[in-house]
């Protein structure tokens, strides 16, 4: 089931209709409230969420979701009219998996959606991962360093897996943006911020995360660079 929080009635009739004749179940809201009465009974798979909201905004909704353990992970993709780099940033930076700005076309909006969605079934596997007192769960979502929990944010969190899921390989900056942020954009020094902190958070596991010059980043042994 996908979430759809729109309160424009044609935008929302327009988009549920034509996500259902390519298969996919959705159920549509003109306001947070009906949207936070609903998700409170029923996890969807995915939340097509507008910025331009009554009672309470886009970005706030997304805030709200990721802080909640229940709603931490669900894919989000933010939906609005507004299309100055600030917003997107902001939104991709609080937790949104991809952005697309009004008018958008339904070819392309069902495109993406099924990236994201790939991108998201693909980190609901069995494997676990275990490098430099690093090890990681991602079916049960746990992240641990020497055995001590690490708390991470959904973007360190979505960053650490590609690089995991490389297994040694080097992933080019650009591919690091798109599969993080969902779009590559030119605001790279948000990358690095991320990295940064994320080698933070993994403490003495943090230098498996290595920076490849020019290139990008990969996993590797935990010895200092």
């Amino acid at each position: 089931m996908i979430y759809l929080v729109e309160d424009d009635d044609n935008i929302r009739k327009l988009i549920s209709y034509a996500l259902g004749r390519e298969g996919f179940e959705v159920k549509g809201f003109s306001s947070p409230l009906e949207f936070w009465s609903e998700i409170n009974k029923s996890i969807p798979r995915m939340v097509l969420l507008d910025i331009m909201l009554p009672d309470e905004d886009g970005l706030s909704v997304l805030k709200r979701l990721r802080e909640k353990s229940k709603t931490k992970d669900i894919p989000v993709i933010m939906l609005t009219a507004k299309g100055s780099e600030f917003d997107k940033v902001t939104g991709l930076d609080m937790g949104a998996d991809d952005y697309i700005a009004k008018p958008f076309g339904m070819i392309e909006l069902i495109s993406r959606i099924r990236a994201v969605l790939r991108r998201y079934e693909k980190t609901q596997t069995n494997k676990t991962y275990k490098i430099g007192g690093l090890y990681v769960d991602p079916s049960k979502h746990i992240i641990e360093v020497m055995g001590e929990s690490v708390t991470l944010s959904y973007k360190e969190y979505s960053l650490l897996m590609v690089l995991l899921e490389a297994e040694g390989n080097v992933v080019e900056r650009g591919k690091l943006l798109t599969r993080v942020w969902g779009e590559y954009y030119n605001e790279s020094r948000t990358l690095d911020v991320h990295i940064r902190k994320l080698r933070v958070k993994l403490g003495e596991a943090g230098g498996i995360i290595k920076t490849i010059k020019g290139i990008g980043y990969k996993i590797g042994d935990a010895e200092n660079e």
